[in-house]
């Protein structure tokens, strides 16, 4: 067998290997968009009293989690979901395939974006919020509930957010989360679908126990911080000044406004 006949073989071979993994791909996608919810399984509801505008006119409602997609940016302008108490859990599930989201009409970036781009695939609504139910936790790697996040940003001050609003939805039994990357600007790109990479992440996480609306609102430039959570707390009327999002167009305008304009850190354990 001459070089020649090696060389064709070889190319055989890779272009069957690469034809599987798509195809498996595509049906682990088909299953995402199939998924039913068993009875006696926690289902959750966003509240929509909670539910921000949309500026695309592209609200994705999934089981655990709802969004809103931007096709120019290739990313969710929001996700909001609520996160109970008993949502908390020390499941161990096998980290599935990244997939794209059958409900984004336009299709959500393919993951491949993110190879070899330098960032991470960091997820909006955490896999560690959803670790309560196998399929919750699956359904947070759709691609439309991921954006590129610098891996220092990502493991580092980001990581250390979502773990304390786990622990706030435990204190106060429930919170509701709204997050994501502020999509206006000046924004880098990756991939050959060009997603956008934010300059900074928000976080606002509202609770409406303890016979009060309160809530606390983050805004961290994606980069590498050594700096506490604490020192990027903003009003929630900031965050609406860069991302143009009206985020709670439901409430009674004189709540809105003084939930939008109130930071009160000593309820957020800050004092």
């Amino acid at each position: 067998m001459d070089r020649k006949q090696i060389y064709t073989i070889l190319i055989i071979i890779v272009s069957v290997i690469f034809y599987v993994a798509n195809d498996h791909l595509d049906k682990k996608n088909e299953n995402y968009s199939k998924t039913e919810i068993e009875p006696g399984e926690i289902e959750t509801e966003f509240d929509i009293t909670f539910l921000p505008q949309s500026t695309t006119g592209n609200i994705i409602t999934h089981n655990f989690y709802t969004l809103s997609y931007s096709e120019k940016h290739e990313q969710a302008e929001w996700v909001s979901y609520e996160l109970k108490s008993e949502h908390i859990s020390k499941n161990d599930f096998k980290r599935p395939y990244f997939v794209e989201d059958r409900k984004v009409k336009s299709k959500s970036a393919d993951w491949r974006n993110y190879k070899k781009s330098g960032y991470d695939k960091g997820h909006l609504c955490p896999a560690g919020d959803r670790t309560f139910n196998y399929d919750a936790y699956h359904e947070t790697f759709l691609t439309s509930n991921i954006s590129p996040q610098n891996n220092e940003f990502n493991r580092g001050i980001w990581n250390r957010l979502e773990q304390k609003t786990r622990y706030w939805s435990k204190k106060h039994g429930e919170v509701y989360v709204i997050t994501g990357g502020v999509l206006q600007g000046q924004l880098n790109s990756i991939g050959e679908e060009r997603v956008s990479v934010p300059n900074y992440f928000y976080k606002i996480i509202v609770s409406n126990n303890d016979k009060e609306l309160n809530a606390i609102a983050f805004l961290i430039p994606n980069e590498s911080s050594s700096q506490s959570f604490y020192e990027y707390v903003v009003t929630i009327d900031e965050i609406e000044s860069k991302t143009k999002i009206d985020f709670f167009p439901n409430l009674d305008d004189v709540l809105e406004n003084d939930l939008e304009s109130r930071i009160d850190l000593k309820y957020w354990d800050k004092y």
